[in-house]
């Protein structure tokens, strides 16, 4: 192992506040996902992220600054430091206030924002006082199949998490409990449905995204279950969130909006759903029969339309353009149909206006945005908190990577459940719809793993 050495000499002081101060590469052959789970199970952070995206993931653990977007301020913490900035109309410029006082060099934020968050950005009540909260982590892994890096605040836990990822048991994957994603009773959520497309059909809204939730019977064991999830699974993202009264676990099939440090921003709509059983043939003919779907297809497009408008108002002109249209993409056990669209940000728009401007996503919400609201509020019982909403991860040179928290189990004040929801539009048929959510479900009800003697109290 090899540390840097002028971090290791560095003050005790400066190394408190710089999470990059000290670190240590390895090359070799690694399993990411093995090396990410064992971090989480081995313990001694007071709270933790996992993010994978384009073939690498990230351990985020511990926090040594914390931003926090609340309904009027976003408040950040650093150091014995507490600043508040409010604000209105969007928290973007708030944010980056916060940001910009931290005492840190080089630093890289994971966590989340909520559904609610587009809901107090258009005015409305939201239920909830947190909106989001991402961290700068005392404890920094990044993995791929030929590379991990380690970054600390101190020696010694740079050493021990060093250990862990690199001498620790391979994690293996618990025997798993499966969920039944069948309602009792499915007659009220199709009840809504059929609702829905009277108010779609009398020109409310385009399309409406309306969700059920699946009550999980068990305490669940969160890293054995992302494990388990994961290795069958091919999401476009996915996370492992254990922070204070929050922990999930997701298979997200796409991203909310990509941002690179040369300000590009890309977004990818979903729209449009069928199953897959991995039986090429019958895959084959579901894909066919997908894309001829006149009711996937327009709902598909509408999403197409509505992501176009809003890079055209974050970005400069002429630059925004289709880079792919209606590609069907495999997610776990279904088919969805997918573009990408990308553009240049404008001044002064910055990564935090593309995030508010496109959270939550119009996979979760619908078209427009203010009519779904009122919709999904007239049939689902009250604040869906982190479902629909995104988990982030975001670096100080303007480069941000929002997923879409979707497929996910999903644990707040003590209960655990599954959430699914089916875009509905003028032709939507409710039981259909129904079914819809019910494949969805499965992508994570049967990988859940139970823990075997109870369940830890939330932090």
């Amino acid at each position: 192992m090899t540390i840097d050495s002028a971090a290791a000499a560095a003050p005790a002081a400066a190394a408190a506040t710089d999470p990059r101060r000290l670190w240590v590469r390895h090359e070799g052959e690694f399993d990411p996902l093995d090396v990410v789970v064992r971090l989480a199970e081995a313990g001694g952070f007071e709270e933790s992220v996992v993010y994978e995206g384009e073939g690498r993931w990230w351990f985020a653990g511990g926090a040594v600054a914390e931003v926090a977007v609340h309904a009027d301020a976003v408040v950040g913490k650093s150091g014995g430091r507490c600043t508040r900035v409010p604000w209105e109309g969007s928290p973007a410029r708030a944010i980056e206030a916060v940001l910009g006082g931290l005492p840190i060099e080089d630093w890289r934020l994971y966590g989340w924002v909520g559904f609610e968050l587009g809901r107090a950005v258009a005015g409305l009540p939201v239920g909830a006082d947190l909106l989001g909260r991402l961290t700068v982590p005392r404890i920094e892994v990044g993995v791929d199949e030929t590379a991990l890096t380690v970054w600390a605040c101190d020696i010694e836990e740079l050493r021990r998490v060093t250990r862990i990822v690199l001498d620790g048991d391979r994690a293996t994957a618990a025997p798993s409990r499966p969920v039944d994603v069948e309602d009792d009773d499915p007659a009220p959520f199709t009840a809504a449905v059929a609702a829905t497309v009277g108010r779609i059909r009398a020109g409310e809204a385009d399309k409406v995204v309306l969700s059920r939730r699946v009550a999980v019977p068990c305490a669940v064991d969160f890293p054995a279950t992302y494990l388990r999830g994961r290795r069958a699974n091919t999401p476009a993202r996915s996370f492992l969130l254990d922070l204070p009264g929050l922990r999930a676990v997701g298979f997200s099939p796409e991203t909310v909006v990509e941002v690179a440090g040369d300000r590009t921003v890309t977004v990818r709509p979903l729209a449009g759903t069928c199953p897959r059983d991995g039986d090429p043939a019958f895959d084959a003919r579901r894909r066919g029969a997908l894309l001829r779907d006149a009711k996937e297809v327009h709902e598909h497009e509408l999403s197409v339309r509505a992501a176009e408008a809003e890079l055209r108002a974050l970005c400069e002109p002429d630059s925004v353009g289709v880079d792919e249209f209606m590609a069907v993409r495999e997610r776990g056990n279904v088919h969805h149909i997918g573009s990408r669209l990308s553009g240049r940000l404008a001044q002064p728009h910055s990564a935090w206006d593309a995030l508010v401007a496109t959270t939550p996503g119009l996979a979760a919400t619908g078209v427009p945005r203010a009519a779904a609201y009122a919709v999904i509020d007239a049939h689902e019982p009250g604040p869906r908190g982190l479902y629909g909403g995104a988990v982030i991860r975001a670096g100080r040179a303007g480069e941000l990577d929002a997923t879409l928290a979707l497929r996910m189990i999903h644990t707040r004040d003590d209960t655990t459940w599954l959430q699914a929801g089916a875009g509905i539009v003028r032709d939507s048929r409710p039981p259909g719809e129904y079914r819809e959510t019910c494949h969805q479900l499965t992508t994570t009800a049967p990988h859940i793993v139970p823990l075997p003697n109870g369940s830890p109290k939330l932090r």
